[in-house]
């Protein structure tokens, strides 16, 4: 797999999903691997846009200007890698990051972020939809416990499990963060 017209799409590593007003997380190691990809990406000058969840929802823990619209600590831009800004789910939608791939000649959107089950899902399912292969970094991801509509709550992982099976079996190829950096390496090799 060639990695020349590929880019690396971080959503919303944001200080926010930190807050205990959010459900229990499952994934301990989201910020580890995560951490792990942009740090490949950039030894091998790839490109990197990230994704900030800019709400526009009264009172929320991702608005501009609360403390949790930063990004996690290590997950900001760096240099001259690209940054958009959303306020709904889809990364594509109100924005202009089809335009900024389309200029960069991009093929493969490599996904991973928070939450698998929202704006992950979201932004995987658009970007197949608009023909780019999108690549979806499964433990790289996490999502919260969900109420299930008759007080019961779906654990945060089975709601990853099913999501990532979906997204598999039509509008990606999963991979684990090892997996691609061992990709990554073998063809720089």
């Amino acid at each position: 797999m060639a990695f020349t017209r590929s880019v690396l799409l971080p959503v919303d590593m944001q200080v926010a999903f930190d807050d205990p007003k959010w459900p229990r997380r499952w994934n301990d190691a989201v910020d580890s691997n995560g951490l792990a990809l942009l740090d490949a990406w950039r030894r091998h000058s790839l490109p990197v846009i990230h994704v900030r969840h800019d709400s526009v929802t009264p009172g929320s823990t991702l608005a501009p200007g609360r403390p949790g619209n930063a990004f996690r600590p290590g997950f900001g831009p760096v240099g001259n890698e690209a940054l958009v800004s959303k306020s709904v789910n889809s990364a594509f939608i109100g924005t202009d990051l089809d335009l900024r791939l389309k200029r960069l000649d991009i093929r493969r959107v490599v996904v991973f972020g928070i939450t698998t089950d929202m704006c992950v899902s979201t932004t995987v399912r658009t970007g197949a939809n608009l023909g780019y292969e999108m690549i979806l970094v499964e433990d790289a991801c996490d999502c919260f416990d969900l109420p299930d509509g008759r007080g019961g709550t779906i654990p945060a992982s089975t709601s990853h499990q099913v999501h990532v099976a979906t997204l598999g079996f039509e509008f990606a190829r999963v991979v684990t963060t090892q997996g691609l950096i061992g990709e990554l390496t073998a063809e720089a090799a």
